[in-house]
Formats: structure tokens, C-alpha cells, sequence
């Protein structure tokens, strides 16, 4: 598994410039960060333990697509429009992909 993620942040490292969306999941909850690097700080985060997403907790991936669009708000309202994605060893499919889309949906890039 850290082999995995370090490949998955060697790829995140190239761009020192944009912030990275961090994920992590586990069997029951996701959890998404927007990390600046540099500065060593969390700039924005949401998950599904979030109140706001509480009552809405009931399918896996429809509550991770709602955390994306969730972190991705939180994003823009402190000014990140760009990204880069890193999704910490796990494969993008399932809630990791549910969760990237819902954050393009509301407007990030990357």
C-alpha cells in the first residue's frame, strides 16, 4: 500500500503550484482535503460525517459524490479553482470516481 501511495504523490508533487484533493475512504465513510503543500496547510475539507451531509447518508456513492461537490464549494469559497487529484493508492472507480466527479461538477478542475 505506501508504495502505492507514494506513486500516487510523486504524481502530485510535479505540480507545486496548484493544491492537491486528497481522498481517503474507509468501509463506511469518506473523507476529502484540499492541501496546499507549501504552506503545510488544509485549505478547505468535508466528509461524510459532515452535518450538513447527515441526513443524506445512505448510499456510499451518492454521499461520496456529494462530499466532492461539498469540498469543491469549500474550495472556491477560499479562491482554489485548480487541483490536482490524489487518490492515495486506491483506483479510481467506485466512490474515489464519484467523488472526482462531483467536485468537477461543481466546478474544479483538474
Amino acid at each position: 500500500m505506501a508504495r502505492r501511495v507514494g506513486r500516487s504523490r510523486r504524481r502530485c508533487a510535479v505540480h507545486k503550484t496548484r493544491p492537491r484533493l486528497c481522498v481517503f475512504r474507509s468501509s463506511r465513510h469518506v473523507y476529502a482535503q484540499v492541501i496546499d503543500d507549501t504552506g503545510s496547510h488544509t485549505l478547505a475539507a468535508a466528509s461524510s460525517l459532515d452535518p450538513v451531509l447527515r441526513p443524506e447518508a445512505h448510499e456510499k456513492t451518492k454521499v461520496a459524490a456529494l462530499v466532492g461537490s461539498l469540498v469543491a464549494k469549500r474550495a472556491m469559497d477560499k479562491g482554489v479553482k485548480e487541483v490536482v487529484f490524489d487518490r492515495h493508492g486506491y483506483k479510481y472507480h467506485g466512490r474515489v470516481k464519484a467523488l472526482a466527479e462531483g467536485a468537477r461538477e461543481t466546478g474544479l478542475e483538474f
